[in-house]
């Protein structure tokens, strides 16, 4: 019963700091932004960890599902310990937490989700399994492509959204946050079955 009393842990990772509000690997920063207006709920920074929270109710009544939206402070690449020691304070267990991340292998515009796998060289899944000590949580895998030609991945992501990404941005951070929605309220696999149709 405990399970199903606890919130879902909701975390978009990104990195701290104007100078990357805009890049690709801020892509999980922007969907919480959307997830946070969507259930009316503010980011304020946490004083338990180094991350920014909201908290709200997706839909109305006491039985709506409780999101706890979470962005690390702490730069990508440490991003676990924060999520850890908010999982541990809400006592969400790892199957109801979310990461919403920037997916180099996904073209950019599609969206894939999974539960557990590995990390495909991303440092912020990589520092939240460590610090988790588990693999088990959904990803919301947010395409971004490539890397044109020869420019080094690492570069890329950190680079902001092309003019012609831009255009088409909005509606895929929607999509995304629509996603997440979809996951909490009807489940996995239901969710991929709807966002896996590209």
């Amino acid at each position: 019963m405990a399970e199903l009393d606890s919130p879902w842990l909701v975390v978009g990772l990104g990195n701290p700091g104007p100078e990357y509000a805009g890049n690709r690997h801020n892509a999980g920063f922007l969907v919480a932004d959307l997830l946070a207006k969507r259930v009316g709920a503010r980011f304020s920074r946490n004083r338990r960890v180094v991350a920014e929270a909201a908290e709200g109710r997706l839909g109305v009544g006491v039985d709506a599902p409780r999101l706890v939206l979470v962005k690390p402070m702490t730069y990508m690449n440490l991003s676990g310990g924060p999520v850890a020691g908010l999982a541990q304070f809400y006592k969400v267990p790892v199957g109801r937490i979310i990461a919403i991340h920037d997916e180099l292998d996904i073209p950019y515009g599609q969206l894939r989700l999974k539960i557990g796998g590995g990390e495909g060289g991303h440092n912020g899944l990589r520092s939240m399994s460590r610090s988790l000590g588990s693999k088990e949580y959904v990803r919301v895998r947010f395409g971004i492509g490539r890397p044109p030609g020869r420019q080094d991945p690492a570069d890329y992501v950190l680079s902001d959204f092309s003019s012609a990404e831009r255009k088409e941005l909005d509606y895929l951070v929607d999509r995304a946050a629509d996603a997440v929605e979809a996951v909490v309220e009807r489940g996995l696999e239901t969710a991929q079955n709807t966002y896996h149709a590209d």
